[in-house]
C-alpha cells in the first residue's frame, strides 16, 4: 500500500515531509529558555566505556534533553496543571487533518512580534474535518533551525486569537516559534489555559507542538498531520512530525 485513507480521501505515502528539528548533540543546536542544551555521554562504570570510537563494546549512552528548548516537542496540560497530565497518555490518535498557513506578526510598539485574531481569519481556509493548525512565520528562515531564542522575546499568539483557534475546533497546534505565550509573562501563560481550558475544564486530549519548521517550499492548505512521540510519561517530549499530500 503506498497510502493512507483518512476521512475519504487519500493520502500519498511517498515522499513524507518532515516538519520537526532534530535534537543532536554539538554546535548549531536550536534553544529556547536558557534551557542546558542537548547532551549525549557514554556511560563510564569502572573499566567500561559506552563508546565503541572510545574502546568500548557497544555504544551505551547517557542523555541529557529538555524538551522544552531544546527542539520540536509536543506538550499536553501537564505543562501548566497542578494534576499531572502526561502526554503519552493524552495524545490518543496520531493521524489528523490539518490546515497549514503563513502568517507575518504583528510588530508592536513595544518590540513584540503578535499573532492576532486577524491574521488566523485571513488565512485560515479550514473545514469540518479539520483538528489541526500548522502556523509558520514569516520570514520563514532555515536559520530557524539552530536560532538561540533564549532572552530574545520571541513570536507568541494574542490571547483572542488563540480563543478563536479553539472556537474553530483546532485540537492540535502546531507553530514555530518556542512557545504560545510571550516568553516572559509573569507567569500568566493565557494562551497555553485558553487552548487547554484549564482549570475550568481541561481539554485532555489535545496537544500543542513547538518548535517545528516547515521547509520554505511546502505550500498553504491541508495535509494528513502525523504526530510521532515516544512512550514517556512527562508533560512534553521530543516530537517527529510528518505532513502527507492527498492524491485528490
Amino acid at each position: 500500500m503506498n497510502f493512507i485513507e483518512f476521512n475519504g480521501a487519500k493520502y500519498s505515502l511517498h515522499h513524507p515531509i518532515n516538519i520537526s528539528i532534530p535534537m543532536h548533540k554539538g554546535f548549531g543546536q536550536v534553544n529556547a529558555f536558557h534551557a542546558p542544551p542537548f547532551r549525549v555521554t557514554p556511560v563510564k562504570e569502572g573499566d567500561f566505556i559506552g563508546a565503541v570510537k572510545l574502546g568500548g563494546p557497544v555504544n551505551f549512552m547517557n542523555v541529557q534533553v529538555n524538551p522544552h528548548g531544546n527542539g520540536t516537542h509536543t506538550e499536553c496540560v501537564g505543562h501548566i496543571s497542578q494534576e499531572d497530565y502526561y502526554v503519552n497518555e493524552c495524545l490518543k490518535t496520531y493521524f489528523h487533518l490539518a490546515e497549514y498557513i503563513k502568517v507575518y506578526p504583528a510588530l508592536e510598539e513595544n518590540g513584540d512580534k503578535v499573532i492576532h485574531r486577524r491574521h488566523i481569519e485571513m488565512m485560515y481556509a479550514g473545514s469540518p474535518q479539520v483538528n489541526a493548525l500548522i502556523i509558520a512565520t514569516l520570514p520563514n528562515e532555515e536559520e530557524k533551525m539552530s536560532r538561540n531564542y533564549s532572552g530574545s522575546n520571541p513570536t507568541y499568539i494574542h490571547p483572542e486569537a488563540m480563543e478563536y483557534i479553539v472556537e474553530l475546533g483546532i485540537e492540535h497546534l502546531l507553530v514555530d516559534f518556542p512557545s504560545v505565550d510571550r516568553e516572559e509573562d509573569g507567569g500568566a501563560l493565557a494562551a497555553h489555559r485558553i487552548f487547554w481550558n484549564y482549570p475550568s475544564n481541561p481539554r485532555l486530549h489535545c496537544t500543542i507542538t513547538e518548535l517545528i519548521f516547515v521547509p520554505e517550499e511546502v505550500k498553504e492548505g491541508q495535509y494528513l498531520l502525523q504526530i510521532a512521540i515516544p512512550n514517556i510519561a512527562l508533560d512534553a517530549v521530543p516530537s517527529r512530525i510528518w505532513l502527507y499530500k492527498s492524491e485528490d
